[in-house]
């Protein structure tokens, strides 16, 4: 079979970690893309703001590329796309909630984009690939899941999805046709794995709505302060609900809050009455029990809302021992110090809280062992490949597979930067190619390697000394050496030490006949070498020449 007439499945992001979902599907001269997410960075990255997929691969075919996929309208699936669409024009295709999310993405990066709305059941073309979009639940309405018909055999993509029985909205994931499509033949299924390791079913979003009631209900008589993810509108729907069945007016809080609540209303996929929502300034003209404060902050993100009603330093909202915060969500991994210091800082200022360990009012929005169970075997894949998710996850999710009876072989995990090539008959891996992640810092994006931060971590790890060597223009004698320490502590006895090893050393040279760079090599050499045997630290040496 020659080389153009193989499907291939390339790897940007989404396997082997959760977030910076990225897939290409590629056939002859059409590439396809499912998802442009983010990540958020972590303890080694000081100072970044966003990890993204390296793109490298679409840039250099951005002709091939048909169109972009979006499966739903959490960051990890759409936060990337400004910085793709920076790089490749293409147009994007999504439900009406998930591109009203991205369109306000590109607004805020002055872009726009050509979006295309599509309804769950409804197909399209884009160069050899029909694609159809399939209603799944997810804690995000309009998320969909792909049936995507290649020249070489069916691709079905899951998204992120959970089984729920009684959906919010009463639209539940489209089981019959997943069926129909299943018994046809799928060549190739790629699905989540992200509870694989939580056996059962997940709860349903209902169940939150019980929970939500009973505490409105206990806490009749004082202040509420609800924070949830901005974008599960589900949730909010229920919140504002029972605000208005208790008879509460309701106050949204941070920035992301207020523009999704706008967005979804808009679009209809939020149903807010009449004189339920009044400004944050306005709350204090009504008693505690009048009020709802629904707020952004769910993660302990420092310059969230609720993190700075902790700390008190959020004028418009005061916590004292009238009121009961409900965190409706669930800890991301990485986030729980930060969480847990809100938290602590609430119960500090007198507030009741009450978070998932101690009340259901948080169900996930993917699904367990026993629902995944469920798809494999209305999917029935020849070949499966699980995603979104880190190693421990696929290898978990590539074990049910084969214990659900495919053939060893048919399963594989892959990585960043891997490709997979397809046959009717065959799956195999294909070559590599450039892939990982790029570092979104302030409007720069940098590589994942990039020395500014390696620099930082130096920085935060060792501390900085500056010496500061003033010498004559003419004479190139020195007149003065002076050394400044930044985040290293060094005794006074230390820095007068060094200033006499510095002197010592400059002596000896002949600066007449040394350029800059290496008077400040000599420096920083020397300096570096004494300290690590003086202190066994090893500081970050900035050399300044003033010449006067």
């Amino acid at each position: 079979m020659k080389e153009k007439n193989k499907l291939k499945v390339r790897f940007l992001g989404g396997v082997g970690e959760i977030g910076k979902n990225m897939t290409a599907i590629e056939y002859g001269d059409d590439i396809i893309v499912i998802d442009a997410g983010i990540s958020f960075p972590t303890d080694d990255m000081p100072g970044v703001d966003l990890v993204i997929p390296d793109v490298s691969f679409l840039t250099q075919n951005k002709d091939k590329i048909r169109g972009l996929l979006l499966t739903h309208g959490h960051e990890d699936h759409i936060g990337g796309v400004p910085y793709l669409l920076k790089e490749v024009n293409t147009p994007i295709f999504g439900t009406k909630l998930t591109l009203t999310l991205t369109e306000n993405k590109l607004i805020e990066h002055d872009l726009k984009g050509n979006l295309n709305c599509v309804n769950p059941g409804s197909t399209i073309n884009l160069g050899c690939f029909k694609i159809e979009f399939i209603n799944v639940n997810h804690s995000i309405s309009g998320a969909v899941a792909f049936a995507i018909t290649t020249p070489v055999g069916v691709i079905f993509h899951s998204g992120d999805y959970k089984i729920d029985f009684t959906p919010i909205d009463g639209n539940g994931m489209d089981l019959t046709r997943i069926s129909e499509i299943g018994k046809k033949g799928v060549l190739l299924m790629m699905s989540d794995s992200t509870n694989i390791e939580i056996p059962g079913y997940t709860m349903s979003e209902s169940v939150v709505g019980s929970t939500l009631d009973t505490l409105f209900s206990e806490n009749a008589d004082r202040r509420l302060i609800i924070t949830t993810f901005a974008s599960n509108v589900h949730r909010l729907q229920q919140i504002l609900n029972l605000a208005k069945k208790y008879g509460r007016k309701v106050a949204f809080s941070g920035r992301s809050m207020v523009k999704v609540s706008e967005s979804a209303s808009k679009i209809g996929e939020l149903n807010i009455e009449k004189g339920l929502i009044i400004d944050i300034d306005k709350i204090n003209k009504y008693k505690e029990k009048e009020i709802l404060i629904v707020s952004t902050g769910s993660q302990g993100e420092p310059m969230s809302a609720l993190t700075r009603m902790a700390t008190g330093e959020f004028n418009k909202v005061v916590i004292s021992d009238k009121d009961t915060v409900v965190i409706s969500a669930s800890v991301i991994p990485g986030n729980e110090r930060m969480i847990y210091n809100v938290i602590n800082n609430l119960y500090k200022r007198g507030a009741e809280v009450v978070y998932e360990s101690l009340s259901p009012i948080h169900v996930s929005g993917h699904a367990c062992r026993d629902e995944i169970k469920l798809l494999h075997s209305l999917v029935k894949p020849k070949f499966f490949i699980p995603v979104h998710g880190e190693y421990r996850h696929l290898k978990k999710h590539v074990d049910l597979a084969l214990s659900l009876g495919m053939k060893k072989g048919s399963a594989m995990i892959c990585e960043i930067g891997d490709t997979v090539e397809l046959t009717k008959n065959s799956m195999k891996r294909g070559e590599s190619f450039v892939a990982g992640s790029k570092l979104v810092d302030g409007v720069y994006v940098n590589d994942e390697n990039s020395y500014v931060i390696r620099d930082r971590i130096h920085l935060a790890e060792d501390g900085l000394i500056v010496v500061v060597l003033t010498i004559n223009e003419l004479s190139k004698t020195t007149l003065a050496v002076d050394v400044i320490a930044r985040g290293v502590s060094l005794p006074d006895e230390v820095l007068e030490w060094l200033k006499e090893h510095i002197q010592n050393t400059l002596d000896e040279a002949d600066l007449k006949s040394y350029d800059r760079t290496i008077i400040k090599n000599l420096l920083r050499k020397g300096v570096r070498k004494q300290l690590l045997n003086k202190t066994g630290k090893s500081p970050m040496i900035l050399p300044i020449i003033v010449e006067v």
